[in-house]
């Protein structure tokens, strides 16, 4: 399969771009090629699609459940016990929209964790995106559920041909505070033996900290650099509340750290130290976390909190200028992951966006880069190619109604069969 974008602009110059075969293959003007389709690219921009690093999908079917809450209660008393009557083709479906809302916002991979680890693969493969995925482990320090768990990633793991090349099998550890010595172990060894990613929650509150000291006498990065985890497969969340010394371990041993600014400031988890992060070399990338706690996965406007709110914390409005906002989202991202992406380039994957130059956010267009991350909105997204594979078109995604009729009667399904606790209506 092949296509040819005309007449589209890419730094600032009308372009051609082929496409085949998943690759950028040729950038020009006026490229005289033959293509299975032609996109006329005529006041519209090019640019790389988004990487949200950091999901949990299916959480679209809490979307406003639980609102203006702390962290743990939110966890504890709302989220954990709604969670336990989900089922896999509640997490298809409610996968499935949230495809749909980054396919409509500009994201082509996404890297999640939750429960029915099938649910939301079939999703994946279903809607044409790519993606790392983990299955949610938490064991809550039952040795048993441990075993269990460890049981199950075991079987996704010995799996995961059974899935396209568009799912790649990530281990998950929710966090340290929710998963046993034991279990936390087991996955170093296996993801060491494996070579695999380790995806986490880290840091993210300053009680999840205190209470850690207060057990083990170390703070969360100490503890995981004296069992040997800390390295470039561990994939990091939040990362709000963490000492100077703790930011040189991380990147002495180049972990990957994942922003999650709106998260963060609903939840008032912290902020994250943004600048001491990045003068120190870490790989930083954005993320929107589930929806049940953002509520959307729109990474337009993540990136626009992520740099108003280090502008606003730093008291400096040259903190986090939008041009690294942006990086963050598209190569930042992409880094993290090992993906071929994040740049427009002959070689890299074609994962793309047309954006509408004639969407009145985005008039005039004195700079695209701040018009994107200040002002733009997901109407101003065009067209989503996917690793060559057109996902939407004039703003069309073909299946939407058809998954939003099956969203809906999953959620009223699970309401029904949760009727003792009611939605926050706030």
């Amino acid at each position: 399969m092949s296509n040819l974008i005309k007449n589209v602009l890419l730094n600032n110059i009308g372009q051609d771009i082929f496409i085949q075969d998943g690759l950028i293959r040729s950038i020009g003007e006026n490229l005289n090629i033959v293509a299975d389709k032609i996109l006329d690219g005529t006041n519209k921009a090019v640019i790389p699609s988004f990487v949200n690093a950091h999901t949990h999908s299916a959480m679209t079917l809490m979307r406003s459940y639980a609102d203006d809450m702390h962290l743990h209660n939110w966890l504890e008393n709302k989220i954990w016990p709604f969670e336990k009557n989900i089922t896999e083709e509640d997490v298809y479906w409610g996968t499935r929209l949230a495809i749909i809302e980054m396919i409509k916002s500009g994201t082509t991979h996404f890297n999640d964790m939750y429960w029915h680890y099938n649910g939301t693969a079939r999703a994946v493969m279903d809607s044409g995106i790519h993606a790392n995925l983990s299955s949610a482990f938490i064991d809550l320090g039952n040795e048993e559920t441990s075993k269990i768990q460890i049981a199950e990633q075991i079987e996704i793991f010995n799996n995961r041909h059974e899935y396209s090349s568009n799912v790649t099998f990530t281990l998950g550890i929710h966090a340290l505070y929710t998963v046993s010595e034991s279990g936390v172990l087991w996955a170093r060894d296996f993801a060491k033996e494996h070579n695999l990613k380790i995806h986490m929650h880290l840091s993210e509150t300053q009680r999840e900290v205190d209470e850690w000291v207060e057990q083990t006498g170390m703070r969360p990065v100490d503890y995981l650099d004296s069992i040997g985890l800390l390295g470039p497969n561990i994939l990091a969340a939040h990362v709000n509340w963490v000492s100077e010394d703790e930011i040189k371990r991380l990147a002495d041993n180049n972990v990957g750290i994942i922003h999650c600014p709106t998260s963060n400031m609903k939840l008032a988890s912290g902020v994250f130290p943004y600048q001491r992060m990045k003068d120190a070399g870490l790989r930083i990338g954005l993320a929107t976390d589930g929806v049940a706690s953002n509520n959307n996965v729109d990474m337009l406007g993540e990136m626009k909190m992520a740099a108003l709110l280090q502008k606003s914390n730093n008291q400096d409005p040259t903190v986090m200028p939008a041009g690294e906002a942006f990086y963050l989202a598209t190569e930042g991202g992409a880094s993290l992951f090992n993906l071929n992406m994040g740049t427009i380039a002959i070689g890299k994957s074609a994962d793309l966006l047309l954006v509408d130059l004639k969407n009145i956010h985005l008039i005039p267009n004195h700079h695209l880069i701040p018009n994107l991350v200040y002002s733009a909105h997901s109407d101003c997204i065009d067209t989503t190619i996917s690793r060559g594979n057109i996902l939407m078109e004039n703003g069309v995604v073909d299946d939407e109604e058809y998954v939003i009729e099956r969203f809906q009667n999953a959620v009223e399904s699970l309401v029904d069969n949760y009727s003792k606790h009611s939605f926050n209506r706030k």
